[in-house]
């Protein structure tokens, strides 16, 4: 269903993520920006548990739909500091595990100020 591309052509990728990711079939999972607030509408007050919080929203999308973070196969991030960068690789890598989508992190300002990141999706599933 899908394949990972990391050719030693280029420089390894940097961690937690592959240069590409090659999806044959399956259904495909859009999610949408997911924003650091919890069901019952707080936001945490620091980067860590922001972070969190947006991947358990993203991991509640994707157990929606019958699948888990093993089905992600791209991820983009919005920091609002670029000095969130390695926290943030941290928390994703201990969210996700050892699960090597495509990635790309981007330094962005949000759209509500108290957000420090925000977070989309794609994932596959066969079938």
């Amino acid at each position: 269903m899908r394949a990972l591309r990391n050719p030693e052509t280029i420089s390894p990728p940097m961690g937690g993520y592959s240069h590409g990711v090659e999806v044959r079939g399956g259904r495909t999972l859009y999610i949408s920006g997911q924003i650091p607030e919890r069901r019952d509408g707080q936001v945490p007050p620091d980067f860590e548990g922001q972070c969190e919080a947006v991947w358990n929203n993203i991991h509640e999308v994707l157990k929606a739909s019958g699948m888990g973070f093993g089905n992600l196969v791209k991820v983009t991030t919005f920091l609002t500091h670029p000095d969130q960068a390695e926290s943030n690789g941290m928390i994703r890598r201990r969210m996700i595990g050892d699960v090597r989508p495509a990635l790309t992190v981007v330094v962005a300002q949000t759209l509500q100020t108290q957000w420090l990141l925000e977070i989309e999706a794609v994932a596959v599933k066969d079938g």
